[in-house]
């Protein structure tokens, strides 16, 4: 049945604004602190750390400024400073989620780091315990682990701290997509933004809270946070001129961006609880088509519900090929693809997106190895013995998922559009 598009576009998340942000905006200009020093920084620095439970909090431009910095910092502590034309992470390798958006990963690469790519499961979609203990048996000497938080949704982090735990790796804890995302660890209630020695959050434009761009550095460690500061206003010394014995880097937050995010962050609670509702709409109405949410462990973790997904039961699936730039399928009655729902949703202006590209499978990083729970996860198939089907847990989900439209300013009238959009696509 061939729908007319809505007048309004439906969006997968944007901003909401609720007024208190202009007032802290107004106050940095009426006190002429427009720069990357002043009161908004501070409070939401203390905010933010009060909230999520650490000691420190580094207000930076960006959630990938964030992850950058831990990722120098976690290499300085584990191989020492390096000269001024060389990456920290030269000639080391770095464990990494394998799902997730390359932010995540690109400091490694900034740092001359090589990451290893670790297979996601299908309990939370994020990186497998049995998978890293794999990689760890395979590469003893990697001491680093980047850990993210797929969607908003808590990864397996009692089993991934344990491991690490064990075997002397430091965890980078990617929450750029998880602040308000809570775990139960070793049978308390902790905020994710604390579960790794450096943790990193976000504030750019899609997330749970904004300032429309921006991120944070975490830690209890003040000598870390001291350190994040310098290198985030490009290094000065304590010397009457510039003076620079460290590289460094422009990546303090603006006083204007901390008011929007300090405006924003009374409103976490509300924008969860409103994606939590985007989430059980979707979940209820999609029961009778062969797809699920995407999952979580409500015994160990309550997500923030950041983008609600779905992933199409494997015998559902019509015929979907995709290139790096394109994608074609075959339309089969009772049957559906990520392919098909999207380009419906777009024919009637709605947004929609794939699931997270795996790192593994990006051009820029296919050659960088990928483990899977049984070992080497590259070269599985073989000419003269049947294996049976390739695992490659990250790229099933890839391949058979999508993202849906999650604006808490969605109604839930829209919301049912969407849904009547994607029953349609298996008609």
């Amino acid at each position: 049945m061939e729908r007319k598009p809505l007048e309004k576009r439906v969006f997968l998340a944007t901003p909401t604004m609720h007024g208190e942000e202009q007032k802290y905006i107004n106050e940095a200009f009426d006190t002429n602190w427009v720069t990357t020093v002043g009161k908004n920084i501070d409070e939401v620095e203390k905010e933010m750390a009060e909230y999520l439970g650490v000691k420190y909090a580094v207000a930076l431009s960006s959630g990938t400024g964030a992850l950058h910095l831990a990722t120098k910092l976690a290499g300085e502590k584990l191989y020492g400073q390096a000269k001024p034309n060389e990456g920290v992470l030269s000639g080391k390798k770095v464990f990494a989620t394998d799902m997730t958006f390359d932010a995540s990963i690109n400091p490694i690469a900034y740092e001359d780091g090589e990451a290893i790519f670790i297979d996601s499961e299908y309990d939370t979609w994020n990186t497998d315990p049995q998978a890293l203990k794999k990689a760890i048996e395979m590469y003893p000497e990697v001491k680093l682990y980047v850990m993210v938080h797929l969607y908003g949704t808590p990864g397996k982090a009692e089993e991934i701290k344990k491991l690490c735990d064990e075997h002397g790796i430091i965890i980078i804890e990617d929450a750029c997509e998880s602040l308000g995302a809570r775990y139960k660890l070793n049978g308390e209630w902790v905020e994710t933004g604390t579960l790794g020695s450096y943790n990193c959050i976000s504030f750019n434009g899609n997330k749970i809270i904004t300032g429309s761009s921006g991120g944070m550095f975490l830690t209890d460690s003040k000598d870390d946070a001291d350190k994040v500061r310098k290198w985030s206003t490009q290094s000065r010394e304590a010397a009457p001129w510039y003076q620079h014995e460290e590289v460094g880097y422009n990546y303090r937050m603006s006083n204007i961006i901390a008011g929007i995010v300090r405006g924003q962050f009374p409103y976490l609670k509300e924008h969860i609880a409103l994606k939590r509702a985007i989430y059980e709409r979707y979940k209820e109405g999609l029961k009778d088509l062969p797809v699920r949410m995407n999952p979580y462990d409500a015994e160990k973790s309550e997500p923030n519900f950041w983008l609600s997904c779905l992933i199409i039961d494997e015998d559902a699936m019509c015929e979907q090929v995709r290139d790096d730039q394109k994608a074609l399928y075959v339309h089969e009655k009772g049957k559906s693809c990520p392919t098909e729902i999207l380009e419906t949703l777009a024919s009637c202006n709605i947004e929609g997106r794939p699931i997270w590209k795996p790192m593994h499978l990006q051009p820029i990083y296919r050659n960088n190895a990928f483990v899977t729970v049984n070992g080497n996860g590259r070269g599985q198939s073989n000419a003269y013995i049947d294996k049976g089907k390739k695992l490659d847990v990250g790229l099933d989900i890839f391949s058979r998922g999508l993202c849906l439209p999650s604006d808490i300013k969605m109604t839930a009238e829209e919301q049912q559009i969407v849904i009547d959009v994607i029953k349609s696509c298996f008609e």
